[in-house]
C-alpha cells in the first residue's frame, strides 16, 4: 500500500520521466523498488515509458492494448515459442492475467 506522500512522489517522478526530463539515478531506484512491489506503480511507470518514447496510437486495436497495458515494456520484443515460456510472457501482466 502507497502511502499519499510516497504516491506523489512516484507521480512527480513519472511525471517528469515521461516529459523527458532529467530523473536521478536515485530516483530511478526509489521507482523501481515500488515497482516491483506495486502493480500500479509498474503499470504507471510502463505508461511514462510509453510516452517518453512518444509511441503514436495508429489505430483503435492499439488504443486499446494501450488502455489495458498488456503491451511490453519493451518495444522491439516479441514471443518465439520456442524459445519463450508463455507464462515468462505475461510476468508483468496483472495478476488476473497470470496462470495459476
Amino acid at each position: 500500500m502507497l502511502t499519499t506522500s510516497s504516491r506523489l512522489r512516484i507521480q512527480e517522478i513519472l511525471n517528469r520521466l515521461s516529459a523527458g526530463n532529467q530523473v536521478t539515478l536515485e530516483e530511478r531506484i526509489y521507482i523501481n523498488k515500488y515497482a516491483t512491489k506495486n502493480q500500479n506503480v509498474s503499470s504507471w511507470l510502463r505508461k511514462a515509458s510509453r510516452i517518453q518514447r512518444n509511441q503514436p496510437v495508429d489505430n483503435q486495436i492499439d488504443d486499446l492494448l494501450n488502455g489495458l497495458d498488456l503491451s511490453s515494456e519493451d518495444p522491439n520484443s516479441t514471443y518465439n515459442p520456442d524459445r519463450d515460456d508463455l507464462g515468462e510472457w505475461f510476468t508483468g501482466a496483472p495478476s488476473w492475467i497470470k496462470r495459476s
